[in-house]
């Protein structure tokens, strides 16, 4: 049996589609919509049907960074859909829009089959001209979309047919099928009005209805979704509630039944009562960092990037910020990822004194600088702010909303530390370094370049296998250069986690961390 180049067992199970490809569809794996033909059931046997949901979220929507892959969760996946989607334990690809692919035995090219009769929610078809405006649109500059370069590796595409299209690369990639989870479909002539809040259009389960800024977004049923007898809700509310506290009591005064946003701390209230479920999911949600700006002194020199890291008590932020949520790592990985070790893991123990030498070493003393963070992580930059406080770094913090935080990532213009949170860690290796603003070699936010670092996010990403030994090869030189250099700081891998009301079921996420309602209703 013929394998593709770019997959392996771990990605999927693949079958022979004549002589060079290999073909994953319905016939090869389980289909998602094939699952879903099991009712989840609840206490009476059957889901219940209509009513809406109420649900709370820290953070507003920013519909400017909707194709960035912003924070705000709780649009993607409710009003659109992709062509593929991850079992989030494997990375095996399932089938959405694209019912089945094949893929070109040397990795450089892929055709899907889409699915027939699926519309937008404006009633227009879904067809093979939807797919390719979804890639060139990830490939326009002022998208800013992080998984742009993955994009921009398809050289050509081919409409066959309405229902059948094929993509050529200009090389194989190891994270090719991170691009199509990642890469929403969306209404081509109403794309202008959605990065403006006015008006979203896709396939998903939720028709999108209403945004007030800062207060609230409404999305009512689709009568016309592709799964039958899906979803069950007949809407879903989202209310704005920026602070944690006020978004607990929201959820313990049935004010809501699900909040999103919160940490392993926030939940400490809830985590035992049993009128509610707190839900972790093994991909962890992204991780603590601090980055530094490598042009501002003396951050240009490693070894002070070094001893921050060294300086910082990632156990203590851990058990006191986070409610004993979380991995303390100097990595970016999560246990799930390829790129995972212990060793990695714990390469940077908190050691003050260590620090202070390198700092000594490297001729620093009494710095005075600022230190940018996320509003909403109050707690965990106080306690990086007292760290680096006791081996010689006084820091001025400086709070951004996420709107202006997501902005200065962009834009590169960071002051010379900030802390805050990255995604991306949880997919293929390469995409971290390809795609997310601290990490991407070719752009960064800390402004750092360096061409052995490139050579090996090269040598990651290029992979036609991700799975050989060369590629868990290449994944381990990542994570020893990110160790080296230092221009990211990984504190903590944070744990995923979504809070409910007990009578709340069948909610899922996706890889990117997206919630997906398909099959949740209330019991």
């Amino acid at each position: 049996m013929p394998v593709s180049s770019i997959f392996t067992s771990r990605r999927t199970v693949l079958r022979a589609a004549g002589a060079g490809a290999v073909a994953l569809g319905l016939a090869g794996c389980k289909s998602a919509v094939d699952e879903k033909k099991s009712s989840p059931a609840g206490a009476s046997g059957q889901p219940k049907k209509g009513g809406t949901l109420q649900i709370g979220s820290l953070t507003d929507f920013t519909p400017a960074l909707l194709f960035t892959q912003n924070a705000f969760t709780a649009v993607h996946r409710l009003v659109f859909n992709t062509l593929t989607s991850y079992d989030p334990k494997t990375l095996q690809p399932q089938p959405q829009l694209a019912k089945s692919w094949q893929v070109a035995a040397d990795g450089k090219s892929v055709t899907f089959q889409l699915r027939e009769g699926v519309k937008f929610h404006n009633g227009r078809p879904f067809t093979a001209d939807d797919v390719v405006f979804a890639i060139n649109n990830l490939k326009d500059p002022k998208r800013s979309a992080q998984l742009r370069a993955t994009a921009a590796v398809v050289q050509e595409i081919q409409v066959v047919n309405p229902l059948e299209v094929t993509l050529k690369l200009a090389h194989p990639v190891s994270n090719l099928f991170d691009l199509f989870e990642f890469m929403i479909i969306t209404d081509k002539d109403s794309v202008e009005e959605a990065v403006t809040g006015k008006k979203l259009i896709g396939t998903g389960p939720f028709v999108f209805k209403s945004w007030t800024p800062g207060a609230s977004l409404s999305f009512a049923k689709n009568p016309e979704y592709f799964i039958p007898e899906r979803p069950y809700f007949d809407g879903v509310e989202v209310r704005i509630i920026p602070n944690n506290d006020s978004l607990v009591s929201a959820l313990r005064g049935k004010q809501v039944q699900l909040a999103i946003g919160l940490n392993g701390r926030d939940v400490a209230p809830v985590k035992t009562d049993p009128q509610f479920t707190v839900q972790q999911y093994d991909t962890g949600s992204g991780a603590v960092y601090v980055g530094a700006n490598v042009t501002v002194k003396p951050f240009d020199d490693k070894r002070v990037r070094q001893a921050i890291s060294y300086a910082i008590n990632r156990e203590r932020i851990v058990q006191q910020s986070l409610g004993g949520f979380g991995l303390p790592s100097s990595a970016p990985w999560p246990k799930s990822s390829p790129a995972y070790s212990d060793a990695t893991a714990k390469r940077y123990p908190h050691d003050p004194e260590r620090a202070k030498a390198l700092l000594a070493e490297a001729g620093v003393s009494n710095l005075d600088v600022p230190l940018a963070y996320l509003n909403t992580s109050t707690v965990i930059a106080q306690m990086i702010q007292f760290d680096l406080q006791q081996v010689g770094i006084k820091t001025t913090l400086e709070p951004l909303d996420p709107a202006k935080f997501q902005a200065q990532l962009i834009g590169q213009t960071m002051p010379a530390l900030w802390a805050g949170s990255h995604g991306f860690a949880q997919l293929h290796p390469a995409t971290l370094a390809v795609s997310a603003y601290p990490f991407n070699e070719a752009k960064n936010t800390s402004k750092f370049s360096d061409p052995a670092y490139t050579e090996i996010v090269q040598k990651a990403w290029r992979q036609p296998d991700a799975d050989s030994p060369a590629a868990k090869a290449a994944y381990q030189d990542l994570s020893e250069v990110l160790l080296d250099r230092q221009f990211v700081i990984d504190l903590v891998v944070l744990a995923n986690l979504y809070v409910a009301d007990k009578s709340l079921q069948g909610v899922g996420q996706n890889t990117y961390a997206s919630l997906v309602l398909d099959d949740a209703y209330l019991a």
